[in-house]
């Protein structure tokens, strides 16, 4: 289910603007806001990585995350059912309705298109099928975009999270993500109600300082990464 917060956010902004005495932001605001931004010096940054997929995957190993390459989106669900093969894990999984227009028929992997159950009582969905809106070179992160055809359940609440990621989405610092999310959702409808930022599977190590994967996620994260749309 899917709810609309717009009217909650927009009460809450209208009352801090209320009481701080001023008007809602006009196209004036906005270019003040762009001019900053563009004049803004940015922070210390990694050298330039001479190949920023190889870099991405070396870290996202590094993360405890999987990688597999493949030629094409459209080669993506072959992969995942291999993987899952390769894992013993059903074939069977819940992905974001954006990716149902991949060739799943014929894969194998039997694919429903809504967010996941943890309900035992309606069996938990073990296996979540995301895209990703791009991802960071330095640190093997994963950026992930919520929305009606992408909820963040699903690669929150499944055993096993697995991501398709266009290479050329790869960037090389987490400032470059903000300057695609400016520059290809900018205005008033840039911000989704959560970004999601996943570096390996989810782990804690609050007991005797151990490292326990899953914790309060997947333990698992698999990374597709298509050389093309």
């Amino acid at each position: 289910m899917n709810f609309d917060t717009s009217k909650a956010r927009e009460e809450i902004f209208r009352r801090i603007r209320t009481a701080q005495n001023r008007s809602a932001p006009g196209a004036e605001d906005r270019a003040v806001a762009d001019d900053y931004l563009a004049r803004h010096p940015a922070g210390p940054q990694p050298q330039p990585y001479a190949d920023v997929r190889a870099q991405f995957t070396a870290m996202a190993q590094r993360m405890a995350s999987t990688v597999e390459e493949t030629g094409s989106l459209a080669e993506a669900p072959a992969a995942i059912a291999r993987y899952l093969a390769t894992q013993g894990i059903a074939p069977r999984a819940v992905a974001w309705p954006a990716l149902r227009g991949l060739p799943w028929d014929g894969s194998g992997v039997e694919v429903e298109f809504r967010p996941p159950r943890r309900d035992e009582s309606q069996g938990s969905d073990l296996v979540g099928v995301t895209g990703a809106f791009c991802a960071i070179a330095e640190t093997g992160t994963l950026v992930l975009l919520s929305g009606a055809d992408s909820p963040a359940s699903t690669h929150l609440l499944p055993e096993t999270h697995i991501a398709l990621l266009a290479a050329d989405r790869i960037v090389p610092t987490m400032e470059h993500v903000f300057e695609l999310l400016r520059g290809e959702r900018g205005g008033e409808s840039m911000m989704p109600r959560a970004i999601n930022m996943v570096s390996g599977p989810s782990r804690t190590g609050d007991i005797e300082q151990t490292i326990v994967l899953g914790a309060h996620g997947p333990y698992r994260v698999h990374i597709v990464i298509a050389a093309s749309a």
